[in-house]
């Protein structure tokens, strides 16, 4: 009976064994993935309507390097970001804090359409950059900053309008923490939001 030599039934199996030993596939997930929620809420079983009101777009904001992650980031001094160890959001946290935008203005009342998903012709556009979305840690605070510009369609005859304002909010953190960063980043975010949403309603 013929019989294959030994040493070649063994080599693919000592390359996978080799292999395991030396190649990752992709990083360890965390344990969990880390979300915010909106303190207000749009109210369920209401028919809302472009039509004959006020319509608001919004855009999803631009961000900075630091935040075009999923990681939480941290401000250690004026020149260096670290990242949280072992936390990571579910969602870049652009897409978070749009979500969070178009939920509390739209639960004050506001007719709020997301201007990257449904283009809706508006009489007002919401765009803006993210700038903080994390940790300080020189003060132990959660820190979110967005500066907001307000387009306004121009009238009849007359020029268009931009505003624009910076909104900032901090929130206590304590030990910077993978357990601990949510919840304080999404209460400023959500501080933030009605802050904007109050803005915006004014204007």
């Amino acid at each position: 009976m013929f019989r294959f030599p030994t040493r070649t039934l063994l080599a693919p199996a000592l390359l996978s064994t080799v292999l395991a030993g030396c190649v990752s596939f992709g990083a360890k997930p965390p344990p969990q993935l880390l979300t915010i929620a909106p303190q207000k809420t749009i109210a369920t079983g209401v028919d809302r309507t472009s039509v004959g009101t006020p319509r608001l777009a919004v855009r999803t904001p631009d961000v900075p390097r630091a935040l075009a992650t999923t990681r939480v980031p941290v401000q250690v001094n004026a020149s260096s970001i670290a990242y949280v160890k072992d936390a990571q959001w579910a969602e870049a946290p652009r897409i978070m804090f749009l979500r969070l935008l178009v939920e509390t203005i739209g639960a004050d009342g506001v007719f709020v359409a997301d201007a990257d998903e449904y283009p809706v012709a508006s009489d007002r556009q919401l765009t803006g950059q993210l700038i903080a979305f994390g940790a300080d840690a020189r003060t132990g605070q959660a820190v979110v900053t967005f500066d907001a510009s307000l387009n306004r369609a121009a009238p009849e005859g007359g020029e268009a309008q931009i505003l624009r304002k910076r909104f900032t909010a901090s929130v206590p953190i304590g030990k910077i923490s993978a357990e601990r960063v949510a919840g304080p980043i999404g209460q400023a975010a959500n501080q933030v939001a009605a802050e904007v949403s109050a803005w915006v309603r004014a204007n």
